[in-house]
């Protein structure tokens, strides 16, 4: 007799503490919103150590920049008696992480048209969209507007490449190392005209959780 009041007792002090459990929850204070807070597009922010937005930037400037320097650049200008042609083409992810490429890609492109020394040729998923439109126009727009079809430009140039990863760990911290590898090849004779590679390191520090 004694245990099951013991117990009736226990269960009713659970109970009446729900009320005020319910109540704190519901105040602003309490509550796991998060809080945001604007920052410069620009800025460098690293929270995880992972690649992030400002790697594929700032890779992908540096990256450019050094094609552009090299010697086919300026070789391919004088052949064609025009700027060189370029399209860019997959990048493929070798990493341990789930990355992105695409947004690698629209940096890529972004840093040739943004150089002035080539031409940027739509990639294959972005023609298909605008062969549409253009086959659309010869039907609903007018004459003098309407754009021709089998006038598109051909690149001279692909670039290709992959992002590799190598994850190192030890006690509280992690060695985060990527190597980027982006080769520019002549469409129509195979040859590999330049190669870049960059590498890219990063520790990352966990605090230590004392009980």
């Amino acid at each position: 007799m004694i245990c099951r009041m013991s117990s009736g007792r226990s269960r009713r002090r659970r109970l009446a503490w729900l009320p005020l459990l319910a109540l704190a929850l519901s105040v602003p204070g309490c509550s796991s919103a998060p809080i945001v807070a604007r920052r410069d597009a620009d800025e460098a922010i690293d929270l995880s150590g992972y690649w992030n937005d400002t790697d594929s930037r700032l890779v992908s400037d540096e990256m450019v920049e050094d094609a552009l320097s090299s010697p086919w650049s300026a070789r391919a200008a004088d052949a064609l008696g025009r700027p060189p042609r370029v399209i860019v083409g997959r990048v493929r992810n070798r990493s341990q992480e789930h990355l992105d490429t695409r947004t690698f890609v629209k940096d890529l492109e972004r840093a040739f048209v943004s150089s002035g020394q080539v031409d940027v040729v739509a990639a294959p998923d972005e023609r298909d969209d605008l062969r549409a439109e253009r086959e659309d126009q010869q039907t609903h727009a007018s004459i003098d507007s309407a754009k021709s079809m089998g006038k598109e430009l051909g690149a001279d140039f692909m670039l290709q490449g992959q992002i590799h990863s190598i994850l190192d760990a030890a006690d509280n911290q992690q060695l985060r190392f990527y190597q980027v590898e982006l080769e520019l090849i002549d469409l129509e004779s195979n040859r590999k005209v330049w190669i870049g590679q960059k590498k890219l390191k990063k520790t990352v520090t966990y605090k230590k959780v004392r009980f």
